[in-house]
């Protein structure tokens, strides 16, 4: 097969970056010329030290190495090649006839192969696209790998987070024992002050005004517990009248420290009626906790998040917005996904969008993203203003409820 021929072969194959190291200029401008018409990128190199020197530079696939060169020879070379870049270059040997015994020692060194001088072109590029298939190969393992070992740590994480979520309402159902008990005796200390008895103690309105603050915490501990209840119990779909706005302002509150400690802002632009939709206050409360907390995360000391709501025909539309980092256009199409995530382990599940995608599709609602990188991420979603559950099942239907 002719150069000419070599060339319109696998034109649109992509090119190896192959690093060809001999002393001798003739030959290996050569072999770079032919390698060249071959569809190969080629660097040339005149010894192992420049070689080395490449290498910190160019993300290079192959590297063929003469064993016979002054100085560092290919041995040493190799060798150092091995030290630093392991799995991540291969390397192919060329030798004299004379010299087979190099080209052995260099296969027990880590080389791919090795050829013998005077070499067939034809030999040599069937090698070098063997040695880069080789290369594709180990690097497509080890990132399986990777993917598998990360996919394991985050079930880890999904079944802490499971067990978080069953311990969370255990301790919200054993704070509201004691909160009774303690409602309960508030009362009849309240019934005690306030008996004829009691009528001319000097400090009865100072335990009044007491016992006023010990039921306003027992209301507000109790409004905790409940509001932790619907975040993290798991609830069969239950249609009711929900506020929007309502929902907003109760996620904010179990959010606001984590605002307070970036000092972000919250910029309300919501229509003055009464945003009333009908559908599952539970699910739609996960939805807001999920994506403001997610706001939270994307913002920058400092930044803002602004929520906009407004009716449009028979549905309500609600938009959270952030001046935060902003997700990459490659990563739009992805962050409904399943376990996706661009956060660390330690940060992000990679399950939060994923579920409410899946609870706002179940609603019989929709959920649009837009973002830019440095700018920010709005996130649009829309909810029917009638929602019931069909027969028997979970799936959610549009339409009136009478």
């Amino acid at each position: 097969m002719t150069d000419k021929e070599h060339e319109m072969e696998n034109k649109t194959d992509e090119k190896i970056l192959v690093l060809l190291v001999d002393d001798e200029t003739g030959f290996r401008r050569t072999i770079a010329k032919r390698l060249g018409k071959r569809q190969m990128a080629v660097i040339e190199s005149p010894n192992g030290k420049a070689c080395m020197e490449i290498l910190e530079k160019e993300p290079v696939d192959v590297v063929v190495l003469d064993v016979k060169m002054p100085g560092m020879d290919g041995i040493e070379t190799l060798k150092a090649i091995k030290k630093v870049y392991v799995k991540k270059i291969q390397v192919i040997l060329l030798t004299g006839n004379a010299a087979v015994s190099d080209g052995i020692e260099g296969i027990k060194a880590g080389a791919f192969d090795y050829l013998t001088k005077p070499v067939e072109i034809d030999h040599l590029v069937n090698k070098i696209r063997q040695a880069a298939d080789m290369l594709r190969f180990e690097t497509e393992k080890q990132k399986e790998q990777e993917y598998r070992l990360n996919l394991e740590k985050k079930m880890i994480n999904t079944e802490r987070l499971a067990s978080l979520g069953t311990m969370s309402t255990g301790i919200a159902h054993e704070i509201n024992n004691p909160l009774a008990i303690i409602n309960e005796s508030a009362g009849f200390m309240k019934q005690v002050v306030q008996s004829p008895e009691m009528a001319a103690f000097p400090q009865k309105q100072a335990l009044l005004t007491g016992i006023e603050k010990i039921e306003k915490s027992i209301k507000r501990a109790r409004k905790i517990t409940l509001q932790l209840l619907g975040h993290v119990k798991q609830q069969s779909s239950q249609i009711g009248e929900c506020n929007v706005k309502a929902l907003l302002f109760e996620t904010l509150s179990l959010l606001q420290n984590e605002l307070d400690d970036k000092n972000i802002s919250v910029q309300w632009e919501m229509d003055p009626e009464k945003m009333t939709i009908w559908s599952d206050p539970y699910k739609i409360r996960q939805v807001c906790m999920n994506l403001l907390s997610n706001a939270i995360h994307a913002t920058q000391e400092n930044g803002s998040i602004t929520l906009s709501g407004y009716m449009i025909d028979s549905d309500v539309l609600l938009e959270i917005r952030d001046n935060g980092i902003g997700i990459p256009k490659e990563n739009l199409g992805k962050i409904f996904d399943p376990f996706f995530t661009t956060k660390s382990f330690d940060k992000g599940t990679g399950l939060g969008l994923f579920v409410v995608h899946k609870i706002i599709s179940a609603l019989n609602g929709e959920i649009h993203v837009k973002s830019e990188v440095g700018k920010g991420t709005c996130f649009t979603i829309r909810f029917p203003k009638y929602t019931k559950i069909s027969d028997g099942t979970d799936k959610m239907e549009r339409g009136q409820i009478k």
